[in-house]
């Protein structure tokens, strides 16, 4: 039997999620990124993100098949209660129940620091091709999230043009009193 373990990430994870990320941006139109960036560039990235959030990873038998992470919302302190999640599986461990478990875990880490409203940003084509599905948006609509805003032909990669997507859920209760997001550590 597979043991599956959700755990925060380490800089040591980073040339794993790094080969995960590769393909997506070689192959695909799930991020609009054109370049694979650098190990060193991409430990940098990660090392930013967990100054303030949770960067986790999912193994399955101690390998690492995919990472989930928090980021700021437009980078405004009036927005420290909302945050935009991103999610890598590796390519051969999809559909699976792997994407939910980790994505429950970060959204419960993030609803413990005091965060209310998740945010995705999804590319989303016009009509499905070989480099992006709807995929995305089904599997974030299984999870709760609900579509809050269209943008179109906003990507450009492969020679196509695609829209953006942001769907939005809600995790926690608006107060007139909030208090301060307690930013992970």
């Amino acid at each position: 039997m597979d043991t599956i373990t959700v755990r925060n990430a380490v800089l040591e994870d980073a040339p794993r999620i790094l080969e995960i990320y590769s393909y997506y941006v070689k192959h695909t139109a799930i991020t609009f990124e054109y370049v694979v960036p650098t190990l060193k560039e991409f430990q940098i990235r990660m090392k930013n993100t967990m100054q303030k959030y949770p960067y986790l990873v999912i193994e399955q038998s101690g390998q690492v098949q995919g990472y989930a992470y928090a980021g700021s919302f437009v980078g405004r302190a009036a927005y420290d209660w909302s945050c935009e999640l991103s999610i890598y599986l590796d390519r051969n461990a999809r559909n699976c129940g792997l994407g939910r478990r980790i994505y429950d875990a970060l959204a419960n880490r993030l609803k413990k620091m005091g965060i209310l409203n998740l945010y995705a940003c999804i590319g989303y084509p016009q009509t499905e091709d070989e480099y992006l599905s709807k995929n995305s948006q089904q599997f974030h609509a299984h999870l709760g999230f609900q579509t809050v805003g269209l943008f179109h032909n906003c990507g450009y990669k492969f020679g196509r043009w695609y829209d953006m997507i942001w769907m939005e859920k809600i995790i926690g209760e608006h107060k007139a009193d909030q208090p301060p997001v307690q930013f992970f550590r």
